[in-house]
């Protein structure tokens, strides 16, 4: 992939229909990541992020506040800034957007309801159709334009399947206005199955299976990241596509909720779908890592390609451009009982080391796996190639 010149720009500019804050820069908020690379190995990790097709499964491609306290009022303006210039520099070639985040659309004082996702898909769409450096991806041959031609595509996505209710058809409509992947729970029960923080785990309902088969149908991706474990195994049993597991990490290495036991990790794999890893703040640590880094989010890679093989395993770093510790601090409230409170002693940190926006995510990933003695073939799959597998059999 050969990198456009930055595109910094945004129709979506300050004025009288639109609030102004301050955002969160898109490069060097935090110091460069030293992976202490040999010339050589820093050469060929720089050459494997140019011409590999690059798929993060997970990531947030929008600029924050600088002070994650006005996030809130943020979305709720609708209208959020594409980091135009920070995806023309990640290397990426697709990034799967879940848009406002799934503690949207889980309780709260203002949880986003259904005309606020039409809404915020709208938005967003309007501001990539003004520029020519990112492009909506709605199926397989725009990913390969996409890295034909050097640009950067987007794949809209839901992080629960909340807002549909208990409206089947609404899929249908989302995927008409582009959505393409869509989990089925974020942490609390919906009417489609559990989240993984409820106490009593119901698993998959029959609404959730009769939108399971629907979403098969349609070609819209399932993720199960969210999901709890009983959710979880009745999705990958039920659907007739792969699952993703776009971004957690496995409970064998970190013990914690949000992250996944190893009879979930090979139900994916067992599908035909891929395990993205996860690297937001204080999730996917290890034993032999507490202080979270992206040597943590490796510990938890290795663990599940040694699981279900090479061919199941990739990357959901779940990123974002702006301050990530400080957005979960915020939204404290909906995420505690994803299992942090209850984890394993660590050290607290203000950022990932390594995996901390989606600028620098692959450039990293692919200087680890080259520093770890990783084949060329093999990280083309990692960082890429298996996601790409699954959604030739899943888009139609």
């Amino acid at each position: 992939m050969t990198h456009g010149p930055y595109v910094s720009f945004s129709y979506l500019t300050p004025g009288v229909d639109y609030q102004e804050l301050d955002l969160a820069p898109e490069f060097d908020r935090v110091p460069a990541y030293d992976g202490k690379l040999s010339e050589q190995d820093a050469h060929r990790a720089a050459r494997l992020l140019d011409e590999s097709l690059v798929i993060s499964l997970h990531d947030h491609p929008v600029r924050f506040p600088a002070d994650m306290r006005e996030t809130p009022e943020y979305n709720r303006g609708g209208r959020q800034h594409t980091a135009f210039a920070g995806l023309a520099a990640s290397g990426m070639t697709v990034v799967f957007d879940n848009m406002m985040d799934g503690t949207a659309c889980v309780t709260g004082n203002a949880p986003w309801r259904w005309d606020d996702v039409i809404t915020d898909l709208g938005m967003r769409q309007a501001d990539i159709a003004h520029q020519d450096e990112v492009l909506v991806v709605r199926r397989v041959a725009d990913i390969e334009a996409a890295h034909r031609d050097g640009k950067v595509g987007v794949v809209f996505g839901l992080e629960a399947a909340t807002p549909i209710e208990n409206e089947i058809d609404r899929l249908d409509v989302l995927y008409g206005l582009g959505l393409r992947q869509i989990g089925i729970a974020y942490s609390d029960s919906n009417a489609l199955g559990s989240g993984l923080a409820e106490p009593v785990d119901g698993g998959l309902t029959a609404l959730g299976h009769r939108a399971v088969r629907r979403m098969d149908q349609l070609g819209l991706a399932i993720d199960i990241s969210h999901s709890s474990d009983r959710t979880s195994l009745d999705v990958c049993r039920a659907s007739t596509n792969p699952v993703l597991m776009t971004h957690a990490g496995a409970r064998a290495v970190w013990d914690i909720p949000r992250m996944k036991p190893d009879d979930v990790l090979r139900a994916v794999a067992d599908t035909g779908g891929v395990i993205g890893m996860s690297a937001a703040p204080h999730t996917t640590l290890s034993a032999a890592h507490p202080r979270h880094t992206i040597d943590s989010v490796m510990d938890h890679f290795q663990y599940c390609l040694d699981l279900v093989g090479l061919d199941h395993v990739t990357f959901g770093p779940d990123t974002l451009y702006g301050d990530h510790v400080g957005l979960h601090t915020v939204f404290a409230h909906l995420l505690a009982p994803s299992g942090a409170d209850d984890a394993p002693p660590h050290q607290k940190v203000a950022y990932v080391e390594g995996l901390e926006n989606p600028t620098e995510n692959f450039l990293n990933i692919c200087g680890w796996l080259v520093q770890h003695g990783f084949s060329d073939e093999d990280i083309r799959a990692v960082v890429g190639g298996n996601v790409l597998r699954a959604l030739r059999a899943i888009w139609v």
